[in-house]
């Protein structure tokens, strides 16, 4: 970085004065050779660089996945993308150079001290305007971030309901919405620019007028005989080596003010996580499960979901979970499969808490069909088998065949092979709800946890699963079902009632219909013929 000034110095003070083309032959061969290296130093840089943003990525992508599942939020991924850009942009490059600016200040000052007064003037008032960058446009840049992030949001939610929209009619409504988020982001992301481009240009400004001045200074202190002629060209090169790198982190304000905010987000996001537990052995094919005062408040939330709910199934028995919408079973359904975590109380597979096994195995383990299904991109065969690429054919039928769901994925344009999407599923919504289940059975789960699982089923399918849940039962398998219609409690041993979060009855199937139910004979008969239509 210094080859510039010493050569214009070494031209001006020996090549000129002594006419000597040896001298400049030399001079220029060096001045080459010392380019070349710094080339190839700036290459070297540049290839760590982006590394070292690839490497952050690397270390920080499951992690911030975890967290995304947590949270189900994007911000996290998004936030990795910010630093990794910041790592590998101009502005990190002029950060790693602004530790050298002393120096060249130094170096200045050997050849004058007013010439280093006024260098050192010049990087206080850079270094005004960037902070005075930083203030005028932080809430800016957060603001657009913000609008730009909602109207992303926006459209992945128009682009998922696409159906219900055009169906009702909800276009020009929705892109309403849409646009109104753009163009705020828009309108901020304007403000920002002209803001960012007034100290873009008043550094860069600042940046040429001193430099000119050291080059009127240096012309007075030369005409004094206090410095050579090529002390003047030095200078003000020197000058601009120094500034260099406070002008560029200011033209690059947006992505280090960016990065730095994500970094810090990320950290805060993942300093709360907690390191992956011990893998505790996980307990044989039967179970018995407890929960002991169960008290769940939802992420973010201040209303409680669950209040010490308390009950116990051995191997082998279904409990129905039963209450109006809000009562509180989907919660519960989210407890039990380790998705939310409770504020106080525990839920123990044969007396070991959930917390205590690693959730990726235990969750291997445990059969889920929320409430509403979600079908992955891929083939029918990857659904059910969870997108394991270590699934075997055989497997993948078993659980097709457990959820009477065989014959007709094989009635599909490409049986186990036909691919599928949410948007474009080709499926009606008790075929999803049947691949669900098949997907909930996959793996001999020793807890089946059924959130609605007839919600959409017509009377063949409710029998498939009403058959489904006594073959489970008689595999030693516990069973949990979140229901509103009485076909569903078919098979269920035990039932219980909550009511805005709290237990209100629970007991034996029919003694807890007898005691809340006014047509509980109903009920019960309804049910029977569901089971065995």
């Amino acid at each position: 970085m210094l080859t510039s000034p010493v050569y214009m110095l070494q031209i001006y003070d020996r090549v000129l004065t002594s006419g000597s083309e040896e001298t400049l032959l030399s001079l220029t061969l060096i001045a080459c050779f010392l380019y070349s290296i710094l080339s190839v130093l700036d290459y070297v840089r540049f290839r760590v660089l982006v590394r070292v943003g690839s490497q952050f990525q690397i270390a920080s992508d499951a992690p911030a996945f975890q967290s995304v599942l947590r949270h189900q939020t994007s911000t996290g991924v998004v936030e990795i993308d910010a630093v990794r850009r910041l790592l590998a942009s101009p502005a990190m490059t002029a950060l790693l150079d602004l530790p050298w600016t002393p120096l060249f200040l130094g170096a200045l000052f050997l050849f004058h001290p007013w010439l280093g007064s006024l260098a050192l003037f010049g990087v206080f008032i850079l270094i005004g305007v960037a902070v005075l960058n930083q203030s005028a446009t932080r809430a800016l840049q957060k603001s657009s971030a913000a609008s730009f992030l909602e109207a992303e949001k926006t459209a992945l939610q128009a682009t998922n309901n696409s159906e219900t929209i055009i169906a009702l009619g909800m276009r020009p409504a929705s892109q309403v919405q849409w646009q109104r988020h753009r163009w705020a982001g828009l309108h901020h992301h304007v403000s920002l620019a002209d803001r960012l481009g007034i100290f873009g240009s008043l550094g860069k400004a600042t940046r040429l007028l001193l430099q000119s001045s050291m080059l009127g200074l240096g012309a007075y202190l030369a005409l004094k005989n206090e410095i050579s002629s090529g002390a003047i060209i030095a200078g003000s090169i020197l000058l601009g080596r120094a500034l260099a790198p406070i002008e560029q982190i200011i033209a690059g304000w947006t992505v280090v003010q960016t990065g730095v905010s994500a970094h810090k987000s990320l950290r805060a996001q993942l300093a709360g996580r907690e390191e992956d537990p011990r893998p505790t052995v996980l307990p044989s094919k039967q179970v018995t499960l407890d929960v002991q005062d169960l008290t769940v408040i939802p992420h973010g939330e201040t209303k409680v979901a669950l209040r010490l709910i308390n009950f116990s199934l051995a191997p082998g028995e279904a409990l129905g979970v039963i209450g109006a919408s809000g009562a509180g079973k989907t919660s519960l359904a989210k407890v039990l499969t380790g998705f939310w975590q409770p504020v106080s109380g525990n839920v123990r597979l044969d007396g070991v808490s959930l917390s205590q096994f690693d959730p990726d195995i235990l969750g291997t383990r445990i059969g889920y069909l929320p409430q509403s299904v979600h079908i992955f991109d891929g083939t029918v065969r990857e659904n059910i088998a969870r997108l394991s690429l270590e699934s075997s054919y055989q497997d993948v039928e078993k659980a097709a065949r457990a959820a009477d769901a065989h014959e007709m994925i094989l009635r599909l344009p490409q049986g186990y092979d036909t691919h599928i999407n949410m948007q474009n599923a080709r499926l009606s919504g008790g075929q999803i709800q049947r691949i669900g289940l098949a997907r909930a059975l996959y793996g001999d789960p020793f807890l089946l946890v059924l959130d609605e699982p007839n919600s959409n089923l017509d009377n063949d399918g409710s029998v498939a699963l009403n058959n489904a849940i006594k073959a489970a039962k008689e595999a030693g398998v516990t069973v949990l079902i979140m229901a509103h219609r009485p076909a569903a409690i078919q098979f269920c041993d035990k039932l219980l009632m909550l009511e805005h979060g709290i237990r209100k009855a629970y007991g034996p199937r029919d003694e807890v219909l007898r005691a809340t139910v006014l047509n509980h004979a109903e009920i019960q008969r309804g049910a029977a013929v569901a089971g065995v239509a």
